[in-house]
């Protein structure tokens, strides 16, 4: 592991804890933030006190943002043939942890980000700053962290086949409209509100909180069986003629279009990688 994580972890109170993520430019998610991530978890399975973490970012203009495919063999592995993939196990234990989670969205979240942003519990988004999208089906892969289980139960059907197969870039306001995320709310508001609510829910009764969370998921989460299904899916599509002959492309593009690729990847993508 690098002497410098992708992910920082801090204890802001007993209850509260924060998760921030920093992997500049674009905050791409590399095999650093998967096996961070996973100790970072598992830490707070065995924590008696906490109730409440924060998801946020210090990089400017992204969130979360999608895997670095340049570095997918970096991508720590399950143990054994039938394991549980690492990414999988992350999103799985978050859906399903005593303490709720609290995503603080500012700026672009797509791909394996916006999926890990899906699993958390409460999402509340910048609205001037926060951008959403699966653009996997443009590059010629599939989703594998959850956005073809999660985002039709959120935004409905015909909603999540538009964001998944377009491939396109969603503003907050749609975002909020649509259910895919819990609020919009202005930038200047974004902080104060989620600490607010933060301090709200830690001064709970924390069996209360996560006694309630286990009820709505038994009517909303999908089965654990369809997110492995999914990663494995999404690995194999890695290995495919439509994804192979779209990434040269894209490596040439980013070569060419720098940082402007990440920040109108959606329009890119709908122009099958071409430059304007």
């Amino acid at each position: 592991m690098p002497e410098q994580s992708t992910i920082t972890f801090v204890r802001t109170t007993p209850q509260i804890a924060r998760i921030t993520f920093e992997n500049p430019p674009v905050n791409l998610i590399v095999g650093d933030t998967v096996r961070r991530l996973d100790e970072i978890t598992r830490e707070l399975e065995a924590d008696p006190d906490i109730q409440v973490v924060v998801f946020d970012s210090s990089t400017p203009d992204f969130f979360f943002n999608h895997f670095d495919l340049a570095a997918a063999a970096e991508f720590p592995t399950p143990e054994g043939e039938d394991g549980v993939p690492i990414w999988t196990d992350i999103v799985l234990r978050l859906s399903k942890a005593a303490y709720i989670t609290i995503a603080s969205i500012r700026g672009r979240t797509r791909g394996g980000g916006d999926e890990l942003t899906l699993a958390l519990d409460l999402r509340y988004a910048s609205r001037e700053k926060a951008i959403f999208g699966q653009p996997e089906v443009g590059g010629g892969l599939l989703p594998g962290g959850g956005g073809t289980e999660r985002l039709p139960r959120f935004i409905g059907r015909d909603r999540a086949l538009e964001v998944i197969l377009s491939s396109d870039d969603y503003d907050a306001d749609t975002a909020e409209r649509w259910g895919w995320v819990t609020r919009a709310l202005p930038d200047t508001e974004l902080d104060g509100f989620v600490d607010t609510m933060a301090a709200r829910l830690a001064s709970f009764d924390r069996a209360s909180l996560a006694s309630a969370k286990a009820m709505v998921n038994r009517a909303s989460l999908p089965p654990d069986a369809d997110l492995v299904t999914a990663y494995g899916e999404f690995t194999h599509s890695l290995t495919l003629p439509g994804f192979l002959s779209r990434a040269a492309g894209f490596e040439a593009l980013a070569a060419q279009l720098g940082l402007d690729l990440e920040y109108k990847l959606g329009e890119y993508l709908g122009m099958g990688g071409r430059q304007a």
